[in-house]
């Protein structure tokens, strides 16, 4: 059980590592490749000098990131119910849900800050946009997925529609729903950003354009550094959120020694 995290999490830290000194030492035998691709050294350097600036513009991003889920993850998880709720619905909604995805968010952008203004509205929209379409279709895979001995059971219990969803469907399709918010929250940092390219006063975003005008490369990577974190952030946290709601799901997954181990912590 103690070597469990090194075991999931290890070769991806050496691999990382590795990349990292392979490119640190590639830019520094040939210096010509320094002044458009910085070595980690160097951006690590530019996140340090420029941390108060990196800072101010990284709460609006992450203000307008959280805001967006939470719309995304409501609408998401509607759609994903109106979509269960019968075949006629089904076969109306999804289609829709498909052509949604069509549209290139980067020319809707625009048009919503025409419409909302330079606000934090219409960011909000462009990072729900990037992030309801995997939740609410992971959802409603979850949904008709449900086990249909359970409902058949709770049918002869004269249950109604909305108690089966409640009881049988909805926390069956838990597990589909946090793989679909593990998805949207890596989408929705990157949703926030191209909402910030098109026109904002603050945020990671506008911070990326000015630094690209100005040429500071390494200023640059250092806000893409930044963005990274902040989805890595948001998919570690979603990944604990999960294990702490469907603690029976993951002791499903465990061998059975370490099952039995955390039934008699959690004393069940």
């Amino acid at each position: 059980m103690k070597r469990r995290p090194f075991v999931v999490y290890g070769p991806a830290c050496i691999l990382a590592v590795a990349l990292l000194v392979i490119w640190e030492i590639i830019v520094r035998v040939n210096l010509s490749l320094a002044q458009f691709l910085p070595a980690p050294s160097r951006i690590m350097q530019a996140i340090s000098l420029n941390w108060d600036v990196l800072y101010t513009n990284t709460i609006p991003t992450l203000l307008e990131t959280v805001l967006g889920m939470i719309v995304a993850t409501a609408l998401g998880l509607i759609l994903a119910v109106l979509l269960d709720f019968t075949s006629w619905s089904r076969r109306a909604i999804y289609p829709l849900l498909i052509i949604s995805q069509t549209i290139p968010i980067v020319a809707l952008a625009p048009l919503l800050l025409i419409w909302g203004g330079i606000g934090i509205g219409p960011k909000v929209v462009v990072v729900t946009l990037y992030c309801f379409f995997p939740i609410a279709v992971a959802t409603a895979d979850g949904l008709a997925s449900a086990d249909p001995d359970l409902i058949k059971l709770l049918k002869s219990m004269r249950a109604s529609h909305w108690q089966i969803l409640w009881l049988v469907r909805l926390p069956g399709a838990m597990p589909n729903f946090f793989s679909g918010l593990r998805i949207a929250a890596t989408y929705s940092v990157t949703g926030a950003i191209v909402a910030e390219f098109v026109g904002a006063y603050q945020g990671l975003g506008i911070f990326m354009e000015t630094s690209i005008n100005s040429h500071a490369i390494p200023v640059l990577f250092a806000a893409i550094v930044i963005t990274a974190v902040l989805s890595l952030v948001l998919f570690g946290l979603v990944s604990v959120l999960e294990k702490l709601m469907l603690p029976w799901y993951h002791a499903s997954r465990l061998p059975l020694h370490e099952a039995l181990a955390l039934g008699g912590r959690t004393g069940r």
